[in-house]
């Protein structure tokens, strides 16, 4: 073992002397694309800024499409030296993944479904089996064939008729997220000539296996504002709307509960939440508002047994709290207290059993599941005992048995899928993931849990994982990965893909910073609006208490996020360049005040919740004090790949581009500034499994680039 430490650190010195080097050779004689200048002033506030890139919003224009094109080119040859170890990378990750595997089969309706992916396809084949896993399978959907001749492809909102004789689905085949709906009847292999444009994918069947609810999208917003129905064999364009949500800050979706009872149509905003519910046996009859929105009341409801059940932040539950309420009194003055509310507990979700309550919680960050029997003879929790882990109920949609499917998987042991036996209190891991190529063990590696102090006294939470035998020297590389926003949290998980930074050395380190809900609700609270600065300041504080701990250094250290997690990025890049020796920013949200003033642009008013409403001058000033595009400033920058799709519909494609033109036109140094735009592809990047690989070995490349490591 000692040897092996010795070797490794060495290695890792090696590797650090000749960083320099490379990129000085590598960038020699490439000269990057300089874009035109073309000020465009705008004014709010009685306060002005020129925007010398605004020109590049206009899509389609020949002029943009050129300088994006010159980009990729330029990128291409900047990575034209790693391009061999970019598909050696590709093929060590793919080399490890199952190619002819299939999900653990799920009951429903009287059939088992079942998602397989066969050996050498990008896309998956969903079936089915009636009854018995021994019974002929029924294949529902073949996607690779459905992808044919499409350079991007998604299926989605895949909904069965009660009677098992339809399929509702829908296909988006340009990276927009804008869905066609269609219908397939599964008795004939038939999908009827129905059409349903600019959707969100999803539907819902109600009872008599003929109505389908679903929702429309707004065509120039995006936004999903309307919900109506089809009458199944009736012209779509004759389609009743039941819906519509006026108010531009919400969004709209529309299920069916468990029970199977009631179609349920949604509106929610970031703060704010309604809904309105129809007897699935009766989709004639109007839909009835269960409890009518108040601004910063939250719910969400679940039927059992003639009675809803309401997770629910009313009356300061901050962490949420559970209630009950009949089915014919739904209304706020009627609900009853079932689960209290507590300070450091974080209710999640709930599953309902006939016989049991599963309750989804967040305690000091980690998950923890709780089983109730509806009597109250039983309660208990789920045991876990790792350090950092993810544990979360999976696809429980029979209502009757008393099976709890769950997944646990933690930063060093790959995902399981567990089926758990509520009654007697016998687990049986029905799959553990397979990792291929021979050269894993769990055994190699090491996950622990870190805590850094924040500039304001806060706790900040580092989840890390690294190979064995490492020993903090300063000299490791590390990659930080950070979101924090919209109370996402990003959880410890485990990785194939990660095992080619791990076994290089690379140690990964995920920021549970502020913006997420980590450590409850009031974790979110503390990280938007104008407390949204604490987010970019705890992955700050958190990347220094990794240097200070000698996990890594300023030259070693690198980060990555995406979208938010981009806007992260961009943020650190003009707060703290110092720190770090490379980014890698993925579909970043970069020009906030700009998008956020423009509220004919996907997403724009439902986010006023999270960001803030910059037609208000508290908040454009706050948002101008951060947004990395306006705060792009001459000063050195560490070397940065910036990833984007030119469909994207959540981050539009001219926010990076844009802040890549003004990076290459202020910044000092002579550092490395990547710009790859996937012309095919939208926020979630390419859609076949093997081509996402191909991404995520160009990031990995270019990580391990920066630090000499050329395979």
């Amino acid at each position: 073992m000692k040897k092996l430490i010795s070797i490794l650190v060495i290695y890792l010195i090696f590797a650090a002397s000749c960083k320099q080097n490379n990129k000085t050779q590598v960038a020699e004689h490439i000269i990057p694309p300089s874009a035109d200048k073309i000020p465009t002033t705008l004014e709010k506030h009685e306060d002005i800024r020129i925007d010398n890139y605004f020109w590049m919003n206009d899509r389609d224009n020949p002029e943009v499409i050129d300088y994006l094109e010159r980009e990729n080119d330029y990128c291409d040859k900047m990575t034209a030296h790693t391009r061999d170890f970019q598909t050696d990378l590709f093929e060590e990750m793919k080399a490890r993944i199952k190619e002819d595997d299939e999900s653990v089969p799920y009951k429903f309706n009287g059939y088992w479904y079942i998602t397989r992916y066969e050996e050498g396809k990008d896309y998956p084949v969903y079936l089915r089996k009636k009854e018995s896993l021994d019974a002929p399978e029924e294949i529902l959907f073949d996607c690779n064939e459905m992808a044919e001749g499409h350079a991007y492809f998604n299926l989605g909102g895949i909904n069965i008729s009660p009677d098992n004789k339809l399929a509702a689905f829908g296909v988006d085949t340009v990276s927009r997220r804008i869905y066609t709906i269609q219908v397939k009847n599964l008795e004939t292999g038939e999908i009827y000539p129905l059409k349903i444009e600019n959707t969100t994918g999803g539907s819902t069947w109600a009872n008599d296996n003929k109505t389908l609810f679903y929702t429309r999208k707004d065509e120039q917003t995006l936004r999903s504002d309307r919900i109506y129905k089809h009458l199944l064999g009736t012209d779509p364009t004759n389609d009743m709307q039941v819906f519509k949500e006026e108010d531009e800050t919400f969004y709209s979706f529309v299920y069916k509960t468990k029970s199977r009872k009631y179609i349920v149509i949604g509106s929610s905003s970031t703060l704010t939440s309604e809904y309105r519910i129809l007897d699935a046996d009766h989709p004639e009859r109007d839909f009835k508002i269960f409890q009518r929105r108040i601004r910063g009341l939250e719910y969400n409801i679940y039927h059992y047994n003639g009675s809803f059940y309401v997770l629910t932040n009313a009356d300061k539950a901050t962490n949420f709290k559970l209630m009950v309420t009949p089915d014919t009194a739904t209304g706020k003055e009627n609900w009853k207290e079932v689960i209290p509310h507590r300070k450091g507990v974080l209710l999640e979700d709930i599953d309902i059993f006939k016989d049991y309550l599963v309750i989804n919680e967040r305690d000091n960050g980690l998950n923890k599941i709780r089983i109730q029997t509806w009597d109250g003879s039983e309660d208990y929790y789920l045991p876990f005992d790792n350090e950092t882990y993810t544990a979360y109920t999976a696809t429980n949609l029979d209502f009757e048995t008393h099976i709890l499917r769950y997944r646990y998987n933690s930063m060093t042991t790959p995902n399981s899928t567990i089926d758990f036996d509520m009654r007697s209190r016998e687990k049986e891991v029905k799959k553990e993931q397979e990792v291929l190529g021979g050269k894993f063990s769990k055994d190699n590696y090491t996950s622990e849990r870190v805590w850094a102090t924040a500039r304001d006294g806060s706790r900040i939470p580092i989840s890390l994982v690294y190979r064995k035998g490492i020993s903090k020297t300063g000299n490791n590389p590390l990659l930080l990965y950070g979101y924090g926003s919209y109370g996402a949290t990003v959880d410890p998980y485990f990785s194939t893909t990660r095992l080619s930074l791990l076994d290089r050395g690379f140690i990964y380190a995920i920021a549970h910073i502020r913006g997420g809900e980590y450590l409850g609700r009031d974790w979110y609270e503390n990280g938007k609006l104008l407390s949204k600065k604490n987010t970019f300041t705890d992955f700050i504080d958190c990347s220094a208490y990794l240097i200070e701990q000698n996990y890594t250094s300023a030259d070693h250290l690198y980060a990555m996020g995406g979208s938010a997690g981009g806007l992260l990025m961009g943020a650190v890049l003009n707060m703290a360049p110092e720190l770090y020796n490379g980014i890698v920013a993925s579909v970043p949200f970069v020009d906030v005040v700009t998008t956020m003033l423009d509220d004919s642009i996907p997403l724009t008013t439902g986010e006023y919740d999270e960001w803030g409403n910059p037609n208000k001058k508290e908040f454009y000033d706050y948002m101008k004090s951060y947004s990395p595009y306006d705060n792009v400033r001459a000063q050195e920058y560490p070397n940065i790949l910036i990833t984007t799709g030119y469909h994207d519909s959540q981050v539009q494609y001219w926010e990076p581009a844009k802040w890549v033109a003004k990076l290459r036109e202020l910044k000092t140094d002579s550092n490395i500034l990547l710009f790859r735009i996937n012309m095919d592809a939208g926020h979630g990047g390419a859609s076949g499994r093997f081509e996402a690989l191909k991404e995520i070995a160009e990031e990995y490349a270019f990580l391990l680039d920066m630090e000499g490591i050329k395979g």
